[in-house]
């Protein structure tokens, strides 16, 4: 996988917001990832946030499916 043709799908002060996502995506079988993890972790302040990205492919299902969750 190139990771460069990743789409960055939220942007994150919180790791923990972003795994909370991430996992949503996971459950719902859409692969993601958190970019930055760590060094948000360690920046917590929004310096660095963390980014959940997803293939070009699942962009619209995932918008779909967090927005989804967020409504609730």
């Amino acid at each position: 996988m190139n990771k460069e043709n990743l789409i960055v799908l939220r942007v994150y002060d919180s790791v923990n917001e972003a795994e909370w996502d991430r996992s949503l995506l996971e459950g719902e079988g859409i692969w993601s990832m958190i970019r930055n993890e760590i060094m948000s972790t360690l920046y917590p302040t929004g310096v660095i946030p963390a980014q959940l990205v997803v293939r070009p492919e699942d962009k619209a299902r995932a918008k779909e499916i967090l927005e989804a969750y967020s409504a609730e």
